[in-house]
Parts: structure tokens; C-alpha cells; sequence
């Protein structure tokens, strides 16, 4: 009898301990929901007539790659909502759950590709002719590489999520005065930019080494962002953060997706992102096409190898 009278307080001990567990998860997941509906009114609140974000659905075919890899597709878009627009940015965010691995490859917008159905063009060209399949199409035929989501981030989102997450700004060394065509004027030097800032410092391109200077610094920038991200309580921001952003953002992503991937980056010594770009050193000339304009004319073979390198080490 007392052996029997033990069990049963034993067995409700463990109910209760398992409601109570319940309880927490139900109060975890609803401050995260309102957290992240919090962000999404936010932002809409800052969304105005000359600001519509492109609810288009696409088609995307895509899988992981032969590596286990899930590639998301990045393209950055000021169209406000033309789908007919090229992509001002491309790249591909690398994540091996397996590995533990994050990486980042940048793809050029003029490198002269095969297009399928449309001959070659600069591949920023595929986004206006098919929207995120026709360039996950595209990046497949000439890199041989899967993608398995894709996020057209309007750039308002990208400063709302950096005014977000940074109150203070980004921690960035500008190394040079910049302001031609990026709305905003930057001096040189170590200082904290705000969004509006931070999108005229990656965007800026009108120097010497025009685009290739952009791109370098779209990567320290995001590289920048990680790293600094870390250095707060970021994990509780996350669903607030992913609000803030989703008014700006066409994607096949689910949140919990990002959720996940997000989590798991900043809950883990990650380390620094490495980062690629397409197409490589001494790989590419820039000749003139008739209607093309300037062009990347990139070697193939040498700019899949060093792409399938990167993400299978």
C-alpha cells in the first residue's frame, strides 16, 4: 500500500512538472508570436505609398544541393513592387546543418551567362525575364548548383531591420567619402551607421573599381552585422526582428524556417562567415556587347570549381 501510495505521488509530481513544462512553452511561443506580430505592425506603419513591397507569388522548384546543403537565394530589389525589375543584388546564403557551416557567395550582376530559353545576357537579366525560378534556373545550368528558397528583400526592409536590431548602428570603417547616387553622404572612418546609411555605404559603386568595390563591401557588411549581432541577447529579438523585416520581403520561406536557421546560427560559436564572389580573380574579361553594355565574361569552369570547392569543404 504505501509502495502503491508513493508511485501515485511520484506519477503526479511528474504531471506536474510536465504541465508546468507545458505552461512554459505555451508562454514562450505566444510572447514569441506577439513579438513577432509587434514587428510586423511596426514596420507596416512605416510602409507608405511609395514603398509597396512585391506580394507576387512565385513558382520555385528548388532542392537542396548534392552536398546537403540548403542554399537560399538572396536578391536585393529598390523596384518597389516591379517584378520586372533586374536584380541589383545577387547572392547565395550557404547553410549545412550537418556541418554546422555558414557561408556566402556573391554573384556579380553583369557576368554574361546562358539564360535558359533566352541566349546570353548578364545574369541580373533572369530576374526580369522569370522572377527567382528563371535565376535558380539560370545559377543551376551554368554552376550546377540546387537552391532550395529564395528572399527578395526590398531595400526599406533592409533598414528597418538594421534600425531594428541596432539602435546604435553598425560598427563600419568607410574608407572612403562616398555619396554619389546613394541619397546619403558618408566621410571616411571608423564610425556606427544607421539603416538609411548603411544601404548607401553597400550600394555605392561610382569609383574606380565600380561594382566589384560593392560587392566587397556587401559581404563586410553582412559580415559585420553577424558579428555584431552576437554581441547582444539576440536570440529573444529574433521573432521581433523577423517581424520587422516580413512587410519588406518575398519569400518561400517559412518563419519558423528562419526561426531555425537563425537560432542556430547565433546560439553557436559560428565564427566569421566566409564569403565568396563570382566570378573569382584572373577567371573573367570585360569586353563590350552590342545591347548588353559592359560585361563580365567569366570562365565557367573555373567559377563552378571554385564555388563548388567553397561549399563542400
Amino acid at each position: 500500500m504505501k509502495s502503491e501510495k508513493h508511485h501515485i505521488k511520484k506519477k503526479r509530481r511528474w504531471v506536474s512538472v510536465l504541465l508546468v513544462f507545458l505552461v512554459l512553452i505555451g508562454v514562450t511561443v505566444g510572447y514569441a508570436y506577439y513579438q513577432y506580430k509587434q514587428g510586423i505592425a511596426q514596420s507596416l506603419k512605416k510602409v507608405n505609398k511609395t514603398t509597396k513591397v512585391n506580394n507576387v507569388v512565385y513558382t520555385f522548384e528548388g532542392k537542396k544541393d548534392q552536398y546537403g546543403d540548403t542554399n537560399i537565394l538572396l536578391l536585393g530589389s529598390d523596384a518597389r513592387g516591379n517584378e520586372k525589375s533586374r536584380a541589383d543584388t545577387i547572392m547565395i546564403a550557404h547553410y549545412n546543418e550537418t556541418r554546422g557551416t555558414y557561408r556566402l557567395t556573391s554573384i556579380m550582376r553583369d557576368s554574361y551567362v546562358n539564360i535558359p530559353g533566352h541566349g546570353k545576357h548578364k545574369i541580373n537579366s533572369a530576374f526580369a525575364y522569370g522572377g527567382p525560378e528563371l535565376m535558380r534556373q539560370t545559377i543551376k545550368e551554368n554552376f550546377d548548383i540546387d537552391l532550395q528558397y529564395y528572399a527578395i528583400v526590398d531595400f526599406q526592409g533592409f533598414v528597418q531591420l538594421i534600425d531594428e536590431a541596432f539602435p546604435n548602428g553598425v560598427e563600419i570603417n568607410v574608407e572612403k567619402k562616398m555619396s554619389e547616387y546613394i541619397g546619403v553622404t558618408l566621410e571616411p572612418g571608423l564610425q556606427r551607421l544607421d539603416g538609411e546609411h548603411l544601404l548607401g555605404y553597400v550600394r555605392f559603386r561610382h569609383d574606380a573599381i565600380g561594382d566589384f568595390g560593392r560587392v566587397k563591401r556587401q559581404q563586410e557588411a553582412l559580415k559585420a552585422v553577424g558579428k555584431q549581432l552576437k554581441s547582444f541577447e539576440t536570440i529573444p529579438k529574433l521573432p521581433k526582428l523577423i517581424g520587422v523585416i516580413t512587410p519588406f520581403i518575398n519569400t518561400n520561406m517559412d518563419t519558423t524556417d528562419m526561426l531555425f536557421m537563425a537560432k542556430d546560427f547565433f546560439s553557436k560559436n559560428r565564427g566569421n562567415v566566409e564569403t565568396l564572389r563570382i566570378p573569382i580573380d584572373n577567371s573573367f574579361t570585360e569586353p563590350r556587347i552590342k545591347e548588353e553594355g559592359a560585361v563580365l565574361d567569366i570562365n565557367l569552369e573555373k567559377n563552378k570549381e571554385a564555388l563548388h570547392q567553397f561549399i563542400s569543404k
